[in-house]
Formats: C-alpha cells, sequence, structure tokens
C-alpha cells in the first residue's frame, strides 16, 4: 500500500484519530509515526480538531419546570393512600425523587468517566509493550509485555509536547497495572499534540524532574 500520497496520508490520520483504525492496522501506522514527522504532524492536526468534541459538557443547573415534571408523574401513583397518612405519601414522594436524581448522577459519573485518549506504547524492537488509556481524572495503565525491572528501578510515564521538555505523568504501576492520577495541569496537557514516553528511573522516579534513563518505550497519544 502507498503511504506516500496525500490524500492516503490524510484520510489513515483521520481514521486513527476518530478511533476507527484497529488491530494490525493500528499498529502499523504507529510504526509510521516514529520514523515519519510529516505523518505525525498531520495527526496532530486531526486530534486538535477533534479535541473540542470531548471536552465535558458544562454543569448546568435542573431547570424548574422538570421537578414540576417529575412531581406530576409521581403523585398520581400516590393519590390512592389514605389522606390519613400523609407521611407515607411525604416519604413515596422522596424515595421516587431520590431514585430520579440517583439515575442522573449515576450518568453524569459514567459519561466523566469516559476513555478520551489512548496510545499503545511500543518497545525498541516495535514490539507493544503497553497500554495507555486517558480518562478525564487518571490514566489506566496495562501492561502487554513489559521486561523485567530490578526492585530498585521504577519506570516513569512522560509526556512529550511538540516543542518544550518532556514533562512526567508519574511512576507506572509496579508491575505495569494500575491506575496514574493526574493533576489539572496534567489533565490540560493531555488536550494538546504530546508523544508518550517510559524511562527506566531509579526507585521512585527521576530525581532530576527529567528522564536520566535510558528510554524503553514510546507512542502517540490519539483522542478516541
Amino acid at each position: 500500500m502507498n503511504y506516500r500520497t496525500p490524500e492516503r496520508r490524510r484520510a489513515l490520520a483521520a481514521d486513527y484519530a476518530i478511533g476507527l483504525m484497529q488491530g494490525a492496522a493500528r499498529r502499523r501506522f504507529e510504526m509510521l509515526l516514529l520514523d515519519d514527522a510529516a505523518l505525525r504532524e498531520e495527526l496532530a492536526q486531526w486530534q486538535e480538531s477533534l479535541a473540542p468534541l470531548t471536552e465535558a459538557l458544562p454543569e448546568l443547573e435542573v431547570p424548574e419546570h422538570v421537578w414540576h415534571g417529575i412531581q406530576a408523574r409521581i403523585e398520581p401513583q400516590v393519590l390512592h393512600l389514605p389522606k390519613s397518612n400523609p407521611l407515607w405519601m411525604r416519604l413515596r414522594l422522596a424515595i421516587a425523587a431520590s431514585a430520579v436524581l440517583a439515575t442522573l448522577y449515576i450518568g453524569f459519573i459514567q459519561q466523566s468517566d469516559q476513555e478520551r485518549y489512548s496510545a499503545t506504547l511500543l518497545s525498541a524492537d516495535q514490539q507493544p509493550a503497553l497500554r495507555i488509556k486517558a480518562h478525564a481524572q487518571y490514566l489506566q495503565v496495562e501492561p502487554l509485555a513489559l521486561e523485567a525491572i530490578g526492585l530498585d528501578r521504577s519506570l516513569e510515564l512522560w509526556a512529550i509536547p511538540a516543542e518544550g521538555s518532556p514533562i512526567s505523568l508519574g511512576v507506572v504501576p509496579v508491575g505495569g497495572k494500575g491506575k496514574i492520577n493526574l493533576s489539572p495541569a496534567q489533565r490540560e496537557l493531555l488536550g494538546t499534540p504530546i508523544a508518550l514516553a517510559v524511562s527506566l528511573e531509579p526507585h521512585g522516579g527521576s530525581p532530576t524532574g527529567q528522564p536520566t534513563g535510558p528510554v524503553l518505550y514510546q507512542g502517540q497519544l490519539a483522542a478516541l
């Protein structure tokens, strides 16, 4: 397949950014990104244009007419209750209203916790080694084929912006599986075109704030 035509490269970058590219095709494209700066720039442009679609919806106050509508649906169900038991009526109304609020809250939590970005980090021999899934507040890390390291060492995850120095996103959990909580500045960074890399550091992470050991894994962060 000819990957050099502008139309083909633009289509591949669009499919990858949207999340339509899967399996072997996705891995081949990620390998192309490692050595093709122009293709990374094409992908970054797509990610930047699609990034607003992943922004969380602003919190809105529930309008008064919505509460009236809820009460209008609930009240007919309790009109048959004896007038001598107003406590039971109020209790039933409270339970029904709580159920509605709980449903709305659970839906909001599920929406805010959806996966927004992902990356598959490759080893030096281009083998998938680590999968990163970015949520609103944290990174979910899953090992694919990590090399064993000593107890006196840690793997540290870095964001590599288009310009500037690497920025630490935190130490990879022992064994490569777990969560990395993000600060507000780190969460904002994920909305910009960045690559990810993992370096081998002393236990607990780099003592200098910059990578000190060899880079073992790297890959491009893509919006879903």
